[in-house]
């Protein structure tokens, strides 16, 4: 099964004031482990980065000024993810901006089945933070690359994330499990010796000696 890594970073949030992509990053997955087939390209969003953009990823106007504009690399980005699961963190915005893209240059919206990382997150870890930098900390994944979000790096890191989600189990703190285990380990390494033995008749008569003795100490 083939799934797309995808994100995206843009001039701006809102789609609704004229906001644009910048950059488009996507990493396939066969049965979850990335293949060397990648899309990556800065895009020219013909207009201005608002300030708060800037300050999340650092491209300039100069900068995406000299990239190639949407409708030239449109058709390539819809058949890089053409019937593949897109893996997404907060799909919502990524998709929002996608079609805006594709709806500018008179494309259908993207159809693909989409899962959203930070839907799963908060519902595998219902109050935690469940940003990125957040899960990447949670499943220690070294996230030190990361000084600005740029698209590639932001997949790479969610390819992780993602397995992660699917995959991993949380550690327990069900201790009485946790001494089941331990005694099941044990009864595995110890070998008991089940013959009964017997006491001779010497034994018996130091034992109620014993046994005399301690009660006549002890208790008169």
């Amino acid at each position: 099964m083939k799934e797309i890594v995808l994100d995206t970073e843009t001039t701006g949030i809102s789609v609704k004031e004229g906001h644009r992509i910048v950059e488009i990053g996507c990493i396939e997955l066969e049965n979850l482990i990335p293949t060397k087939n990648r899309f990556h390209c800065y895009l020219n969003p013909e207009r201005e980065v608002s300030e708060k953009a800037f300050k999340v990823h650092g491209y300039t106007d100069e900068f995406l000024a000299k990239q190639k504009k949407f409708n030239e690399v449109g058709d390539i980005f819809l058949d890089f993810i053409k019937d593949k699961k897109l893996i997404i963190h907060n799909a919502e915005f990524d998709i929002g901006h996608l079609n805006n893209e594709l709806s500018i240059l008179g494309k259908n919206k993207i159809s693909n089945e989409v899962v959203d990382t930070l839907i799963l997150a908060r519902e595998k870890f219902p109050g935690a933070q469940a940003s990125l930098d957040a899960l990447c900390k949670r499943f220690r994944i070294d996230n030190s690359r990361r000084k600005l979000h740029t698209a590639l790096i932001d997949c790479e890191l969610l390819a992780k994330v993602y397995i992660n989600l699917i995959d991993q189990k949380e550690p327990t703190l069900n201790f009485q499990n946790q001494n089941e285990n331990l005694e099941n380990k044990l009864s595995d390494q110890i070998t008991y010796f089940k013959k009964i033995i017997k006491p001779t008749s010497e034994e018996l008569k130091k034992h109620n000696l014993y046994l005399k003795n301690f009660l006549k100490k002890n208790y008169y």
